[in-house]
């Protein structure tokens, strides 16, 4: 029997402010609006660039809870597979956005780059080194 595949995984974030977050993903990172409710002031959208994609989400007196915070060696919220993270780190770096940790090989195999958004939620984009 053929096991069902999975395609891909959306992280959720709770955030402060969704039309915050809507700007940086969208204008910083080429991400696009692919929903969001109510059209203002929303209070959920889902975000997405290619096929990575991230739900997000607001409520009044819950806040944010990126990683780093619970635990400040567990610093990575998300983690994008970017075949190419050299042209993504350019890309960026050409739109202006500040990176939590350059472009690099990391210690366990990787080559990428850390970008924070507004929240203190960590993204690294990268892949395998090869």
């Amino acid at each position: 029997m053929t096991r069902p595949s999975m395609q891909s995984i959306s992280p959720f974030f709770i955030v402060s402010n969704v039309d915050q977050t809507i700007a940086f993903y969208c204008d910083r990172l080429g991400f696009e609006t692919r929903f969001k409710e109510p059209d203002r002031n929303p209070f959920f959208a889902i975000l997405g660039r290619d096929a990575a994609q991230l739900f997000v989400k607001s409520e009044d007196g819950v806040l944010p809870m990126p990683n780093a915070k619970r635990h400040p060696s567990m610093r990575w919220d998300a983690y994008v597979y970017a075949p190419n993270p050299d042209a993504l780190a350019s890309e960026f770096t050409n739109k202006g956005v500040a990176f939590s940790a350059p472009l690099r090989d990391t210690h366990d195999g990787l080559r990428g780059f850390e970008v924070g958004d507004p929240d203190g939620y960590v993204l690294f984009f990268g892949r395998p080194r090869e």
